[in-house]
């Protein structure tokens, strides 16, 4: 079966609830986006201190504390349950686009990559490898990106003459 380009022929209604569904998810990942902003900066430092607190800093403006096991573990085990099942969504609606076949597969697959060296990163950064920040910021870019990217091509398409 081929899908590339199946989108083009969708139902009104079913580019419509495609749409609207891609607009209230971005609103949700990019308002995720704006509470990483503010408790960790979106920095390597400031990701290292949310999870690792920073009561040795006599100088910090918020005293953080280290997370607790559990908080880890909830923490992991809600985002790749959640996003895995975002991102599955937004990969069936990417694979009904018209686009080349590696872009499309870029697209579909990486994500699903980023989330596990993003929050996966997040419990080796909490475990010790402090380098694991470096990986996390990229991972999580790369994912943001991606993101971005899929529902702006999707968007585009969907109110698009074939």
């Amino acid at each position: 079966m081929n899908l590339n380009g199946l989108l083009f022929t969708f139902p009104k209604e079913i580019k419509l609830l495609i749409g609207v569904f891609l607009v209230v998810l971005s609103i949700g990942f990019f308002t995720g986006l704006l509470f990483v902003e503010e408790t960790s900066s979106a920095n390597p430092n400031g990701i290292e201190e949310q999870y690792l607190g920073n009561e040795d800093d006599e100088n910090a403006a918020v005293m953080r504390f280290k997370k607790s096991d559990q908080e880890m573990l909830t923490l992991v085990h809600n985002h790749i349950l959640s996003m895995s099942i975002i991102f599955f969504l937004l990969a069936l609606i990417v694979s009904t686009t018209k686009l080349q076949k590696k872009i499309k597969l870029f697209l579909m697959i990486e994500p699903f990559i980023s989330v596990v060296l993003t929050f996966g990163g997040l419990y080796l950064l909490w475990s010790g490898m402090l380098w694991m920040k470096y990986i996390v910021m990229f991972s999580g870019l790369l994912m943001t990106l991606s993101f971005s990217g899929s529902v702006v091509l999707v968007l585009i398409q969907l109110f698009r003459k074939h």
